[in-house]
């Protein structure tokens, strides 16, 4: 197998089929991708590919399902569990890959399931109904969960709320398989946090928020057994000119981590940050459409020198040569058809656990 050979993998929701989730080739010098398999799912919210890169889980309409990765990057169903409520919006492992954890948007309920060794879905071990009152009747009126994810020493799942503008903190007891709240992490009033992410070295917190289009960086670390969280920056996801009515949609990292993408409905735009490794910090680096519709995700390819964006209302991933130093994205090559995409994943076929950017 050669050096850097990868596979993506994008989910879609079933309005005109039955195959969710797409795998495609991945061409990295070229930036380009190329359908090489699809499978049978409804309605795929949010995937995941486990940390030892050995396991690929997605949300469906039925609760969550498990596959095997193959050796050519193709999955292989293992099984599939209920989450006891209704269908979730994202999903996410510890770091040992001990349990699934669920985000339940509609009904704001995080879901927590066991694993198996063989990647298969065990039992719900604890399930959390989050509680308040928000302050927009029309949208915030009650909990929603967007987004869970762990912090990388493992102790702590974050549960991103935009409903009630917050990031709930809870302690995970690995033992017996529950969460205990143990802190808020407060956002500004309508702002909405909508997806989290950690630094690779696990001190620095990014939290994205939809409604007011701006990343909150955070610097983290556990004192006398309990988490402390620190902000030390705020920087906006859109232009100085942008359209109005924009949404922020997505936060990920780059392959190597000295990039961060995010991206903007309503705007259609993409934006690229440089990531200082040592204090956390984010400097822009560009901001441009994406020629399409609804951005709802969006990621640079391997080599950092790509990306692609895969437009929600307008089917289509649209790709793009990407100069850094220069603040350019120059449109590359025809977009492709892909029926409501929602996010993707591009997965090392050498299998290199540092890889995962989840």
């Amino acid at each position: 197998m050669s050096a850097d050979k990868y596979v993506a993998y994008v989910s879609t929701y079933t309005m005109e089929g039955n195959h969710g989730i797409k795998v495609y080739d991945v061409d990295v010098e070229k930036g380009r991708m190329t359908e090489k398999d699809e499978v049978e799912i409804t309605n795929s919210s949010y995937v995941t590919i486990s940390h030892n890169r050995k396991f690929f889980y997605s949300i469906t309409d039925f609760g969550v399902e498990s596959f095997l990765i193959r050796e050519d990057g193709t999955l292989q169903l293992i099984n599939h569990a209920s989450i006891n409520g209704m269908r979730g919006c994202y999903l996410s492992t510890d770091f040992e890959d001990r349990f699934l954890f669920v985000a339940g948007y509609h009904d704001g309920k995080i879901t927590m399931l066991a694993l198996e060794e063989d990647g298969s879905i065990g039992k719900i071990t604890d399930e959390i109904y989050l509680k308040g009152l928000g302050s927009i009747a029309e949208r915030n009126f009650r909990p929603h969960v967007n987004c869970v994810k762990m912090t990388r020493d493992n102790h702590y799942l974050l549960a991103a709320d935009p409903g009630m503008d917050h990031v709930n903190v809870y302690r995970v007891d690995f033992q017996k398989g529950k969460l205990k709240p143990v802190d808020v992490i407060r956002s500004e009033q309508e702002s909405a946090p909508r997806h989290l992410c950690f630094s690779k070295d696990g001190r620095f917190l990014y939290i994205v928020h939809e409604l007011k289009n701006y990343i909150d960086v955070y610097r983290y670390e556990e004192i006398n057994g309990n988490p402390e969280f620190e902000k030390i920056q705020n920087i906006s996801t859109l232009n100085d000119y942008h359209a109005g009515n924009s949404a922020a949609c997505t936060i990920k990292f780059s392959i190597d981590y000295r990039y961060m993408v995010s991206s903007n409905a309503g705007d259609n735009s993409v934006i690229v940050y440089g990531v200082d490794k040592e204090t956390g910090m984010l400097d822009k680096r560009l901001c441009l459409p994406i020629s399409g519709d609804y951005p709802k995700d969006a990621a640079l390819f391997p080599d950092s020198k790509h990306l692609v964006s895969l437009n929600h209302e307008s089917n289509t991933m649209t790709f793009f040569g990407v100069d850094t130093a220069k603040g350019l994205l120059v449109m590359n090559g025809k977009e492709l058809k892909v029926e409501k995409p929602n996010c993707i994943i591009f997965h090392d076929l050498n299998y290199q656990p540092e890889g995962n950017t989840d």
